[in-house]
């Protein structure tokens, strides 16, 4: 390891701080800024992490090692990587500007380097746990990864956030010896001091979920103090006042230190007598000499860390430490005013005029920053390789199934048909493998571990569903925490880019519970993830499950999610060339994720009349696969009935009534209603997406009045009545589901046979 002095660290530490308050005030203060919006910026959450950082990158990383950087504390992010050589001087002046350093670090805007996008609280702090799993997974399947540690820097109010406990007490993390968590304890939020935040109570949950605990409480000066006489009083002060009164004694002048800091407890009569000893300068930097900003105490701790189980490195920190707003409870988002920094720069002996000036080359902080960019420079990631997914089996499904079922079977049909492609697909799901109809490919491909586990239940006849747990295995299972599927599957679809191996990385949940991954998911794809995410069973359609278990709003979800094309099939042929289509978008620079909702419910395959011809049947998959296609052509059609998903075999049958009764009636299948809607906006030149789908499934020239319906919310398909300026009427599920038979149920929301008749006859009315 690397030594480095803690007085050249001190020095390459000030400099950041200086750095990062500059990158702030230059945004707010001297940029111009026509428009009077806040631009905004985080000084004081920069300024509690600087040691911490300063530490970590100069004496501790190593090229292999990832690290994920607290929202709030970009600016450092950047500084480290300008005196590293690893950002030009021209981006310091563009934080939060057009084309320009992202307001919180992300890995594919920012002009420098970022292992993990940031932002959203919890999702950042998490990833590296994620990002361990992957890059193990990619090991021991290629062999193709370096090592590293997985290094998380967590502001401590981001530990409220629920998602990051999901993540450290699932059981597979406890193995990760890589993980490092360091929290910067500055025991402060957006709004306040928290009262309640104790080391102990973190230490020890940290400690239950099997992870070991460094807790870094004061410096090498305070330290010192505690030998003398009083010192055990003094300790015992500091660790049991309140945050709010220690946070008020750094407002304080010395005076007021030495009449408050005593208390009145037992001790007070000996800390008295100890700090008047002190100088009013050494008394002030006594107090605020906590371990957090102390590099020597940092060092130490980072070299105690032990890689055979996840570290928590718990830092006490100042939430503004060495600026004017030090210690303020509102200081979260507050900004030094013109005054303010040029004070500051006089104190640091800095130039507010020409702030960017790197170090001396002759000086030992700048031969330091040389070394150390030497050391931390990184290999090219090799170019992922162009995968070729198959787009058709060539087989057509028959009898009955739901297309729930038709996920196992492809998946199955791909390890047999193109093995080299199917070793590349992990699935993974939070204790539903054998409810959502994966337990043939687990049983087929293995469940993934770091290390082999007996299966005890191997030769038990009457177990259907065996969990081999190797590290060859192809399905990992998570409990049951959704935000925890979705954060592994987007790291599992980062790896073409960390490591140049691109996987297939396919997340199974139940639908209604998408809603509550969405927001991490749809995080994921930000930062470069590329995922399947497989919502099934869904809808009214799951009737005896009830209200709970249905969900409505997931289709609109789908539609308008940003990077992601969203399916939701009928047939299983459907999901087949659907699920195939997704995978090939997978592991490239131009790919996107997938959202399947898959439905359980029974439907003849014959009903989907797919074609014999082999151009006709491709014709049909590119339909398929573009968004929809025609399933009932009629010689002179009155009314197209629209249908997604689940509900189709009651527009067929309602189809037909009304060609009993003299109306014909089209019928489109529609697979992505995103896709079309592109199709529209592109059209209209508001996009570049494709438009010929739309001349094949709604061509100008069969245009009549429409009913669309979906087991999910109608506006999801309303849209679509634009296309041809047509009548319409949507037909969908806009309330609560009820337990019932699937007559019942239908019936109850209006999308059953009879309601579609009701409406096709009231729109051509």
């Amino acid at each position: 390891m690397h030594e480095a002095s803690p007085e050249v660290l001190d020095e390459i530490g000030e400099r950041v701080l200086w750095l990062s308050t500059a990158i702030i005030h230059h945004a707010n203060r001297v940029r111009p800024n026509p428009s009077g919006l806040k631009v905004g910026g985080h000084q004081a959450s920069c300024a509690s992490m600087v040691s911490i950082m300063t530490a970590l990158w100069f004496d501790q990383l190593q090229p292999g090692d990832r690290v994920s950087v607290k929202p709030h504390a970009s600016p450092v992010l950047h500084s480290l990587n300008y005196l590293l050589g690893d950002l030009e001087e021209k981006y310091l002046t563009t934080l939060r500007e057009f084309g320009g350093l992202q307001s919180y670090p992300s890995r594919s805007k920012d002009p420098d380097t970022v292992d993990y996008s940031t932002g959203s609280v919890g999702i950042g702090a998490t990833a590296p746990i994620w990002g361990a799993m992957a890059r193990r997974y990619v090991q021991t399947s290629t062999g193709q990864t370096s090592s590293g540690r997985q290094y998380s820097l967590v502001g401590d109010a981001e530990l409220d956030e629920g998602a990051v406990w999901e993540a450290i007490l699932d059981p597979g993390v406890a193995e990760l010896g890589e993980v490092v968590w360091i929290i910067d304890l500055n025991r402060q939020s957006l709004d306040r001091v928290v009262p309640m935040i104790a080391a102990g109570r973190l230490e020890a949950m940290f400690a239950a979920a099997g992870w070991q605990v460094i807790t870094v409480t004061f410096g090498a000066l305070l330290e010192s103090l505690f030998t003398r006489d009083g010192g055990i009083e003094l300790r015992a002060r500091i660790l049991g006042m309140p945050n709010a009164e220690y946070q008020r004694l750094l407002r304080c002048s010395p005076d007021e230190v030495r009449n408050r800091l005593p208390g009145d407890g037992d001790g007070a009569s000996a800390i008295a007598a100890l700090i008047a000893d002190l100088d009013d300068s050494t008394l002030a930097a006594a107090i605020r000499n906590l371990g957090g900003h102390d590099m020597s105490a940092l060092i130490r701790a980072y070299r105690e860390i032990d890689d055979t189980r996840p570290t928590a490195i718990i830092a006490y920190t100042i939430k503004g430490y060495g600026l004017p707003t030090e210690g303020h409870p509102q200081n979260h988002s507050s900004l030094l005013t013109v005054d303010e920094f040029a004070s500051f720069a006089a104190e640091l002996g800095r130039d507010p005029g020409h702030p960017w000036e790197r170090f001396p080359d002759e000086s030992a902080a700048a031969q330091l920053c040389a070394t150390t960019a030497q050391r931390l420079r990184r290999d090219p990631v090799p170019t992922a390789p162009r995968l070729e997914v198959p787009i058709d089996s060539k087989r057509t499904p028959k009898g009955t199934s739901s297309t729930q079922a038709g996920l196992g079977r492809v998946l199955l049909d791909l390890n047999r048909s193109a093995p080299d492609i199917a070793r590349r697909v992990v699935t993974v799901s939070p204790d539903v493998s054998s409810t959502t109809n994966l337990a043939g490919w687990v049983n087929k491909v293995g469940v993934w571990s770091a290390a082999e586990r007996h299966n005890w239940f191997d030769d038990d006849p009457e177990t259907l569903m065996h969990w081999r747990e190797k590290p060859t295995g192809q399905h990992m299972e998570l409990g049951i925490a959704e935000t925890n599927l979705v954060g592994l599957i987007g790291e599992l679809g980062a790896t073409w880019s960390r490591w140049g191996e691109p996987l297939f990385p396919i997340g199974v949940m139940y639908d209604p519970f998408v809603e509550r991954a969405l927001e991490p998911w749809s995080y994921g794809i930000y930062a470069g993830g590329q995922s399947i995410l497989v919502g099934t069973p869904s809808g009214v359609s799951l009737a005896a499950e009830g209200g709970a278990h249905q969900s409505i709003t997931t289709p609109s979800i789908g539609l308008e999610q940003p990077g992601c094309i969203a399916y939701e099939p009928a047939f299983g042929i459907d999901v087949e060339w659907t699920l195939l289509a997704s995978m090939g978008r997978l592991g490239r620079p131009d790919g996107t994720s997938a959202y399947l909702r898959l439905s359980t419910r029974p439907v003849d395959q014959s009903l989907a009349n797919v074609p014999d011809d082999p151009a006709a049947r491709e014709r049909r998959r590119r339909q398929v696969v573009a968004g929809g296609y025609p399933l009932v052509r009629q010689a002179n059609p009155v009314v197209t009935l629209v249908a997604m998903g689940a509900v189709v075999p009651e527009a067929l049958a309602a189809a037909d009534r009304l060609e009993q009764a003299g109306v014909a009636a089209d019928v489109l299948v529609v697979t992505s209603a995103g896709l079309l809607f592109e199709a529209l906006q592109a059209r209209r030149g508001q996009g570049s997406a494709p438009t010929w789908i739309l001349d094949q499934v709604l061509p100008a020239d069969r245009a009549t009045p429409m009913v669309t319906v979906l087991d999910g919310h109608p506006h999801t398909l309303a849209f679509l009545a634009g296309v041809n300026r047509v009548a319409s009427v949507s037909l969908g599920v806009s309330s609560f589901g009820q337990v019932g038979s699937l007559d019942d149920v239908y019936r109850l929301h209006g999308i059953d046979t009879d309601s579609i008749v009701r409406a096709a006859l009231d729109v051509t009315a």
